[in-house]
């Protein structure tokens, strides 16, 4: 994976580079554009693990874009996104029984590329539209939580799986998280100054604890209370008691993963350059 990023970073530079020569013919501003998304998020992981678009949240961001040449350019963003799951919604008796549930605000910040299958560009009205698709890298900030007798609690905090206490050798998660966001999209120019996109993305996380629901294991409930509190104990197994939970609370061989996707409405920062197109 660094080694596909070094070549992107090195890719780029270069065509950076080559664009210097035509300063006078575009500037700054001809090449910028600033779009807002609107759409939805969704979250995949141990308690929501094949179902997408299952519990879609309002999502909404704004994205920056830098036109390089007809077949490139560089993006970043600042997205907002809510995920959540839960156990009572599947069809799995056994995860029916678990009863885990979890929410989550997202707050992301990325930047990276964006690749146009088609020669593009927007205010050009021969080059008026293309497929394309992004890579970028990133971080989020998450807050995993869940309602417990009417209000809802940070799961973070309390250590549902031992952590910070000596039932366990992990201490609390970073609720601040990197991220590689990567998807596909279409967009078309609407006149000279404006186009408009329909993209989705989905989000490669390194953690297992979007969802709360990570590598470690059940602990005996008296001995999680007696070190994390009730709420620990009374959050960390919220079964029936028609099965007895013992190992792993989640599937420690998958990370968690998010979505965000959406429409996208975006307008040139500077008037667009009728004479020369790259």
């Amino acid at each position: 994976m660094r080694f596909v990023f070094k070549i992107l970073i090195v890719g780029c530079l270069v065509l950076m580079t080559s664009e210097l020569v035509h300063a006078q013919k575009q500037n700054f501003k001809s090449r910028s554009s600033l779009g807002v998304m609107l759409g939805g998020s969704y979250y995949i992981g141990d308690l929501n693990q094949f179902g997408h678009f299952k519990n879609t949240n309002f999502s909404g961001g704004i994205i920056y874009r830098y036109h390089v040449n007809s077949r490139l350019e560089l993006r970043g963003g600042l997205r907002y996104g809510r995920v959540e799951g839960y156990d009572a919604d599947s069809k799995d008796p056994y995860r029916q029984a678990r009863n885990l549930s979890f929410e989550s605000q997202i707050f992301e910040v990325a930047a990276g590329l964006e690749f146009n299958y088609l020669d593009y560009k927007l205010g050009n009205n021969k080059y008026f539209f293309t497929p394309y698709m992004f890579i970028d890298i990133g971080v989020f900030k998450m807050d995993p939580r869940t309602n417990y007798n009417g209000e809802m609690v940070s799961l973070q905090t309390i250590g549902t799986e031992g952590q910070g206490s000596d039932l366990s050798d992990r201490n609390a998660y970073s609720l601040v998280q990197l991220a590689i966001p990567f998807g596909l999209g279409f967009k078309i120019n609407l006149g000279n100054r404006a186009a408009l996109s329909l993209e989705y993305g989905i989000r490669k996380t390194f953690t297992d604890y979007l969802d709360d629901v990570g590598t470690g294991s059940f602990i005996n409930s008296a001995e999680l209370a007696a070190q994390n509190g009730n709420i620990a104990a009374n959050l960390a197994d919220r079964s029936d008691g028609s099965i007895n939970f013992t190992g792993e609370r989640g599937n420690s061989a998958t990370k968690d993963w998010y979505s965000m996707f959406g429409v996208m409405f975006t307008f040139s920062l500077g008037n667009p350059d009728k004479c020369h197109f790259r």
